[in-house]
């Protein structure tokens, strides 16, 4: 049997290093199409070796019904024989054939192996994530007046990049532009750096600048150190937003964090190591965490002439340190816990009058830990329904660690002019309950029923969460939110249409953490103050968001 036409083919064109396609698109689609018709090929050959098969298996059959003989079946007997020579003669040649089929197999299948490499084995395989959403947002504020955008509309763009080297050894990056219609107005000098913060600069919709969201490698090991441990290594741009929980309102991937009290940018290094295999209890797991939220260095042309040395009149380092432990994953049930530490952290510098200067203080560190537990499907086969149903119950505590002389998340004069001591802890408490069923339209679509509360010193760290109106995780008061997410063809293109409500009972949800933006004042309180004449109480009702919702559509492809 002669090779497949395809084989000539894609030794003559396909495998060489000069494609005759005019585009690099042209020449995958190309590569493609063939790989399909080789595939095809393969298909072909194999259902050829099944029939002949089938046809060996009837001969085989029929010479084994054994009959009675008689006399009259001797001579035909004798006749048989030469019959039987020729049959075999032919067996010899479908043996040859067959073994053709089976070579010529072999030759295809490596012939798509090399179209791989030439493809994507060698090369960085991208991957495209647009949306588009139109965003309602609505503010009441603490002295009742109201603010709004009724179409706030934005596009977001992700470039995904992935390179296995090894077995051992992959890299992964991700690219990202984030931009509202147009120009904006609304920005001045002393806020614009807090639009491009490095914490939320791919996250916050504002120039159309493209950046770097996450950029690192990957090791990976089966064992460490000879025992049986799988664990991996990683250091970059961290993948350290719509952590877990949080994504999958989001409808993606789960991240490193815990979405509940961390969903931001930033630069480290982590290692996990797996003990499931070791203790015999389902996916347990510790990972190590440890990265850099701002780094004090001066420009690299300065006046001392002294590139990137430290700044004695500026902010420290802003380190955080991280352990996620998860005791127990079956892929039904699951527990896990996370503990970090941050260090020299922030509030932003006002003038006299109450402008931001664009500068910022140290006012201290932060301990938070958080717990979940997660039901993958509810019941034990109760219905279809229920099985592919999601259950979810998150609590988090935070606590301040104030430097001696400041104060965090507490003013210094209380609004009947009292002082506040400086340098004391505060203890925050939340909760996150969630639930997200199967779409009644379509087996890949969800909707989901999320709340989550804070109370009055309730601090996280989620100033990127894919939220416009703030942070609902980060709320001191109460958050509600609806949402129900479609695909409308395949997994390529998809919408969503989401609801968020957030109530406020106290100030400064979204604030960083020292008394000016962070301050955690009961917004009853203020109301009062300003009510009773309290000129300080009406001044700051003003710029205090009692309530915000923020209804959203959005249009997603991805491929």
């Amino acid at each position: 049997m002669n090779k497949p036409f395809i084989l000539s083919l894609t030794a003559a064109s396909i495998l060489s290093s000069n494609l005759n396609a005019e585009s690099m698109y042209e020449r995958f689609e190309t590569m493609e199409m063939q790989m399909r018709q080789m595939q095809e090929e393969i298909t072909t050959l194999r259902a050829q070796q099944v029939e002949s098969a089938a046809k060996d298996l009837e001969r085989i059959e029929e010479s084994s019904n054994l009959e009675e003989y008689d006399e009259d079946d001797l001579e035909a007997e004798d006749d048989a024989e030469l019959t039987d020579d020729a049959d075999a003669d032919e067996d010899d040649e479908d043996d040859e054939d067959e073994m053709n089929v089976e070579e010529e197999i072999i030759d295809i299948q490596e012939s798509i192996t090399d179209l791989n490499i030439a493809t994507n084995g060698s090369h960085l395989k991208f991957s495209v994530d647009y949306r588009f959403s139109l965003d309602n947002l609505q503010y009441k504020m603490a002295d009742g007046s109201k603010s709004k955008n009724d179409a706030f509309m934005t596009n977001r763009f992700w470039l995904n990049m992935n390179w296995k080297a090894t077995d051992n050894l992959s890299f992964t990056g991700q690219m990202a532009y984030n931009k509202h219609f147009g120009a904006r107005s609304g920005v001045t000098a002393e806020n614009s750096g807090f639009e491009i913060f490095d914490w939320i600069t791919n996250e916050n919709a504002y120039d159309g600048e493209i950046r770097i969201r996450s950029l690192y490698f990957l090791y990976k090991n089966d064992t460490f150190l000879t025992a049986d441990i799988p664990w991996t290594f990683s250091i970059g741009r961290r993948p350290s937003t719509n952590g877990h929980l949080v994504n999958l309102r989001d409808d993606d991937q789960a991240s490193s964090p815990m979405g509940h009290t961390i969903n931001v940018e930033f630069d480290g290094m982590s290692s996990k190591f797996s003990f499931d295999n070791l203790t015999g209890i389902d996916g347990m797991y510790i990972k190590l965490c440890a990265g850099r939220g701002l780094t004090n260095a001066l420009p690299k042309f300065n006046a001392q002439q002294t590139p990137y040395a430290t700044d004695d009149n500026s902010v420290n380092d802003i380190d955080l340190v991280g352990l996620i432990f998860v005791p127990y994953n079956d892929g039904q049930y699951g527990i896990a816990t996370e503990y970090y530490y941050a260090n020299n952290l922030i509030d932003v510098q006002v003038s006299p009058t109450g402008i931001p200067t664009g500068d910022f203080n140290k006012v201290g560190g932060l301990h938070s830990f958080t717990a979940n537990f997660t039901m993958n499907g509810i019941g034990d086969e109760w219905s279809d329904y229920l099985d592919d149903t999601f259950f979810f119950l998150s609590g988090a505590v935070s606590q301040t660690d104030p430097k001696a002389d400041t104060r965090m998340l507490y003013n210094t004069y209380n609004l009947d002019g009292t002082m506040n001591p400086a340098g004391e802890s505060k203890t925050g408490y939340s909760a996150w309950v969630g639930i997200q069923m199967p779409s009644i339209i379509s087996e890949e679509g969800k909707w989901g029923l999320e709340y989550n509360w804070g109370s009055q010193y309730w601090r996280s760290i989620t100033y990127a969460e894919d939220t416009n109106i703030g942070s609902k995780l980060a709320t001191r008061g109460s958050a509600y939110e609806a949402y129900f997410t479609e695909p409308l063809i395949d997994d390529i293109l998809s919408l969503q249409v989401r609801y968020t409500y957030i109530d406020y009972t106290h100030s400064g949800s979204n604030g960083f953490f020292g008394e000016t933006s962070g301050n955690a004042l009961a917004i009853s309180d203020i109301q009062d103050a300003a009510a009773a004449g309290n000129p300080f109480a009406a001044r700051y009702a003003s710029s205090i968001v009692e309530t915000a919702q923020d209804i959203r559509f959005y249009l997603r492809y991805r491929y």
